[in-house]
């Protein structure tokens, strides 16, 4: 039978879910239509590269809140105290390519694009990618 532990545990990850499908990561400018921003993207892929961008961060965000939740766990913690450390270089991963996706879509080169990703060790395979 399940104890309040269990049941205080279901609902945060409950509501962490309810949270995730309903943050709102980009706000548009104001009083621009959705149809306006897509339109300034460059080329026909631009609004699918921004939306992608966009699930990337919802991504970014459900993992961020399951190394919160994990964290909790004392014990868990000193035992996978490495392991965690994963949890924010996939979070940076996924975040610096769903800036790197806005900016292509948003029109830029992708030589400047790559050239603005924080991770040097990302960055380096992408300009071999291009290269």
């Amino acid at each position: 039978m399940a104890g309040p532990e269990s049941a205080g545990k279901d609902a945060q990850r409950t509501e962490m879910q309810r949270e995730a499908m309903t943050t709102h990561l980009e706000e548009l400018p104001e009083g621009a239509p959705a149809a306006k921003v897509a339109a300034a993207a460059d080329g026909p892929a631009g609004p699918l590269w921004q939306a992608l961008a966009r699930e990337m961060r919802v991504a970014r965000e459900l993992l961020e809140q399951l190394a919160g939740v994990l964290v909790t766990d004392e014990r868990f913690v000193l035992d996978y105290i490495d392991q965690l450390q994963a949890f924010d270089l996939i979070a940076q991963h996924v975040d610096e390519s769903a800036a790197l996706l806005d900016r292509v879509a948003g029109g830029q080169s992708p030589d400047e694009a790559v050239g603005q990703v924080r991770l040097t060790v990302m960055q380096d395979r992408l300009r071999a990618a291009l290269d």
